[in-house]
């Protein structure tokens, strides 16, 4: 038995509430499909029900459209896994009985994974009701509780309080504290991110750091310009996201005057210009 389920009796609910999370062919909402997902319920009365029910078995589901290889290399769902499964549509009456009367919780569920679960029951004709659903975000909790300000940090690595916040020297002296109470702190520690990959240790190295701060290949300073991984400019919003810089404007001259005359940084519009002449 897990742990954590004789902490769930401890929790005061009216009705289930179930944890989940999905696994799909994309972050687009409209756009993307399941193509898998797990779900643990829990009772009032502290009892767990499981989807999948047996352990090591998965909830796969045939998104009816290709899985892309950058989305398969991240949850580990390919085509071929997916291709005996049922669609949404087979599966969507029983999992709607079995959600009947369930609050919902995940982690950053409010932003993707409750809207596409809402999203793949409208695509089949079934409205499922969120107006009387709660919705229990745990990211949320998680950055809520645990701030991300400087005076936050401050504390957590320095153990001091931040006087004087928001005034630029004190602001400065105190980011160049936390700076060097990270790298001590993180020189010999490694992490697991979403992919699985081992992040650290934290470099001693500045140009090292610096590309252990790149959370992405940006090409302008917004990173509304990523570079892919062959060194070609992609647009990173809009309607042309993912897509080769130079081939949209080939193809639709009229989105670099879109650009250059738009609100765009400067610093955006030259590279954008580069891109244009060639020089990228």
């Amino acid at each position: 038995m897990e742990a954590w389920m004789e902490q769930v009796k401890s929790l005061h609910l009216k009705r289930p509430l179930v944890f989940f999370d999905l696994e799909t062919t994309g972050t687009k909402v409209g756009v993307d499909r399941i193509v898998e997902m797990a779900m643990i319920k829990v009772q009032p009365d502290g009892s767990v029900e499981r989807k999948p029910e047996e352990p090591g078995k998965r909830i796969l589901v045939h998104p009816e459209m290709p899985i892309p290889l950058e989305s398969s290399l991240v949850h580990g769902v390919y085509d071929a896994d997916v291709a005996d499964a049922p669609t949404f549509g087979r599966i969507a009456p029983g999992l709607l009985k079995w959600l009947h009367g369930c609050d919902l919780a995940g982690f950053n569920s409010n932003r993707f994974d409750v809207p596409m679960l809402a999203e793949e029951f409208l695509r089949v004709g079934i409205d499922f009701g969120l107006e009387d659903r709660h919705l229990v975000d745990v990211q949320n909790i998680f950055h809520r509780m645990e701030q991300r300000t400087l005076r936050a940090a401050y504390k957590f690595y320095c153990d001091k309080d931040l006087e004087g916040a928001h005034e630029a020297l004190p602001d400065t002296t105190a980011t160049l504290e936390v700076f060097l109470a990270q790298v001590e702190r993180y020189k010999d520690y490694t992490v697991l991110d979403s992919r699985g990959e081992t992040v650290g240790p934290l470099p001693s190295d500045v140009a090292e750091i610096a590309s252990f701060c790149r959370m992405q290949n940006n090409a302008d300073l917004m990173g509304r310009l990523v570079f892919d991984d062959e060194g070609h400019v992609l647009f990173n919003f809009g309607k042309h996201s993912g897509q080769r810089v130079k081939d949209v404007l080939d193809r639709d001259p009229g989105y670099f005057g879109w650009m250059m005359q738009g609100d765009f940084p400067r610093y955006t519009k030259r590279i954008l210009q580069q891109v244009k002449e060639g020089k990228l």
